[in-house]
């Protein structure tokens, strides 16, 4: 029996009660810097350069209350900006929300994933962010998205993993059994949720896990109820993940915590068990470290629609041709100590501050004239997302 409406109306009730995410409302921008809502960093991380245009079609699906699709606003001033979601509740608040901040106006659809096509046209980037594991059939949802992605598109999306997931899998089952005929009834769920932790012995697995992991967050019923007591929730492993990402006819273009999925991170002291490795395919390595570290939450990547045009920069030639622009998502700038785009503190050389000075409107080539610095350190502050690169026509 195809149940899918049902759950789809249950999914929707939820939000409805409990607007997610709970952000509060500003006056003001939001705060920070989310480099994969910005398309010249997501295009530069994707394919090594600046996209060759900035106003540009977004489509925020699964929008929410509009947390996502303010920073999209924002950070694309010159892009169109679609959001759509399930929930007329939540998109009620993204509106007020958009609104408040200064953004400008953004095109809001109440509208669920499966009916993208209704949607006029094609998006350049397309933001999917906790919602495909949200749907009864999410392999139907992503074809959906895809088939609304322009040829050279992009498509950010975010999925739950299961290893990381196993206390709050168990704790869902356990409420969903004390709630009995009463499930679906969401505060009631969030209550005896609430219940149970305050029960249960403080060396108790689920409540470490819960304090150590999610307790700051959770402290907001819309946080718990989303973690807790959804009607409807797939996580994900490596295998499935691709299985997923193969159904939907893109190109995986990577993670986009691509630090996370090294394996020198978990066995650099091994070169041996390093080396058996290189025999792995790629999926084989993601599932060795999905393996070896268990605390992975979430699956966060890019997928592309071809053709995606690539560029490494192995080419000297090339990059000394190359005109470099200063990244969005550095912070701190100008000085010698500034954050990544991941919010790490990065340390640079004389030699590397002087090249940041000079960039904006020279060539590498030009720039390197002047600065004591070889074309590999250049490739260093490029593979760190501090600059993006125009390729000479």
């Amino acid at each position: 029996m195809d149940t899918t409406p049902d759950i789809s109306a249950a999914v929707r009730r939820l939000y409805d009660t409990f607007p997610f995410p709970p952000d509060p409302l500003s006056d003001e921008p939001p705060p920070g810097y989310n480099w994969r809502w910005s398309w010249p960093d997501a295009y530069n991380f994707c394919t090594g350069q600046k996209p060759p245009k900035l106003d540009i079609r977004i489509l925020d699906a699964g929008c929410g209350t509009g947390s996502s699709t303010d920073y999209l606003i924002h950070l694309n001033p010159e892009a169109s900006v679609t959001a759509i979601d399930l929930s007329a509740g939540a998109l009620k608040v993204a509106q007020e929300r958009c609104r408040r901040s200064g953004a400008r106006e953004a095109d809001f659809r109440h509208l669920s994933l499966y009916d993208a096509a209704e949607l006029e046209g094609e998006f350049d980037l397309i933001n999917c962010v906790g919602v495909l594991h949200h749907l009864p059939d999410p392999i139907r949802g992503i074809q959906a998205l895809a088939a609304k992605l322009a040829a050279g598109g992009l498509m950010h999306i975010f999925v739950y993993a299961e290893l990381g997931r196993w206390e709050i899998q168990l704790m869902q089952k356990a409420i969903a059994l004390l709630q009995g005929p009463q499930k679906g009834d969401y505060p009631d769920g969030v209550k005896v949720g609430r219940q149970i932790f305050a029960s249960l012995p403080e060396n108790n697995r689920l409540v470490k896990y819960e304090k150590q992991r999610w307790a700051g967050e959770n402290q907001r019923d819309e946080c718990f109820a989303d973690m807790y007591v959804h009607p409807q929730e797939i996580d994900y492993n490596i295998e499935t993940l691709f299985e997923l990402i193969d159904a939907s006819g893109l190109e995986f273009i990577g993670f986009s915590n691509p630090g996370y999925w090294q394996l020198e991170r978990l066995l650099g002291k091994a070169p041996e068990l390093i080396e058996r490795a290189q025999g792995l395919t790629e999926r084989e390595l993601y599932r060795l470290i999905e393996l070896l570290d268990t605390e992975i939450t979430h699956y966060e990547f890019f997928l592309g629609k071809k053709p995606v045009n690539k560029i490494d920069w192995s080419d000297d030639q090339a990059l000394l041709a190359a005109i470099p622009e200063l990244s969005g998502c550095m912070h701190g700038w100008p000085s010698q100590q500034v954050f990544d785009c991941n919010y790490q503190l990065l340390n640079l050389s004389s030699a590397e501050f002087e090249f940041l000075q000079a960039c904006n409107t020279k060539t590498v080539g030009e720039i390197l004239a002047d600065v004591e610095m070889g074309l590999d350190e250049v490739r260093s502050i490029l593979s760190k997302q501090l600059i993006l690169l125009t390729p000479k026509l």
